[in-house]
């Protein structure tokens, strides 16, 4: 009996060893809900509240590590189709042919709302005329419009230079989907290659309008945007074609998002395929939970499970 339990207690220490040793070797998934490492796919426009997101999960559990890896929307998805990643955070959720690519494999991804978003339009210093309707942002972005004085004649005559962060970006997907429904952009259309030379380029061409999403400029807190607001003005946006008064234009401040008073507005979205509660179901735990969540609205967004509350203000006589 005794050699019974010694050989019992053999085997388990063995068979814990070896299963150590696959785990060590790479064989296997090491990595829990809240230790280990992975690495993350993330549409790039949203860099400053991811980076946000995983520093103070990292404070939190500290032998976790992610990576992120910042990429235009495209390349992000098929980062995730490809099997290159098991976790992404885009603006989007999945299209049919990508939903049957899944279904082929026998996959089912879990997606996860976590944020509204927006497209912000910026313009140079030297460019006043700060408010546009939204049919004039049509014109624009579908080349009716080309130069500002089409749009003001007091304006300085210039040629409108249409500006993005990445021609397979969120922000130009956004525009020919909801703005030039489904239409090409024209060819004053141009793409730099990051979010801060776009607001570069904007603050050095008096004729540019750039299109960056609204988390680079939104965090008040954030030297980044600070800085970015310094150098750039925001276009407010009305949704009538004549406007009665400039109370009828919105910028994109989180309270006209979560009212959905601000035209340009988008969601974002957490997409896994990991098929077990490995590190990336624990950081997906944590941004659509109570912490996570208080960082997006810290960062100017509009969270997708906390309520953001929009305060009032009347003059008294």
């Amino acid at each position: 009996m005794k050699k019974n339990r010694l050989l019992a207690l053999v085997v388990s220490v063995l068979t814990g060893f070896a299963a150590f040793s696959c785990n060590q070797s790479g064989k296997g998934p090491t990595d829990t809900a809240t230790t280990g490492s992975i690495k993350i796919s993330v549409d790039e426009s949203f860099a400053p509240i991811v980076d946000s997101q995983i520093q103070v999960f990292e404070s939190l559990y500290k032998y976790a590590q992610i990576e992120a890896v910042y990429k235009p929307e495209a390349q992000v998805m098929q980062d995730l189709l490809n099997d290159t990643i098991r976790f992404a955070i885009l603006a989007r959720e999945l299209n049919a042919q990508e939903k049957a690519e899944f279904d082929r494999v026998k996959i089912t991804p879990r997606v996860f709302k976590i944020a509204i978003d927006g497209i912000a339009l910026i313009l140079n210093k030297e460019n006043t005329d700060t408010t546009l309707t939204l049919q004039q942002v049509r014109n624009i972005f579908t080349g009716k419009t080309t130069n500002w004085k089409q749009l003001d004649p007091a304006a300085k005559d210039g040629k409108i230079t249409i500006v993005f962060d990445n021609s397979n970006s969120s922000t130009a997907r956004f525009i020919q989907d909801s703005i030039n429904l489904k239409k090409p952009l024209p060819a004053n259309t141009y793409a730099s290659t990051s979010n801060a030379k776009l607001v570069d380029y904007v603050a050095q061409n008096r004729n540019a309008i750039g299109v960056i999403g609204v988390n680079w400029i939104s965090e008040r807190a954030d030297s980044t945007a600070i800085s970015f607001l310094k150098k750039v003005n925001v276009v407010g946006i009305s949704k009538k074609d004549n406007p009665a008064s400039v109370d009828d234009y919105v910028q994109p401040y989180q309270g006209y998002l979560a009212q959905g008073t601000y035209p340009l507005k988008r969601e974002v979205f957490i997409i896994s395929r990991e098929a077990r509660a490995g590190l990336g179901t624990g950081f997906a735990s944590f941004i659509t939970g109570d912490k996570g969540q208080r960082i997006i609205l810290k960062s100017g967004l509009v969270p997708a499970s906390m309520p953001v509350r929009i305060v009032g203000f009347s003059e008294e006589e």
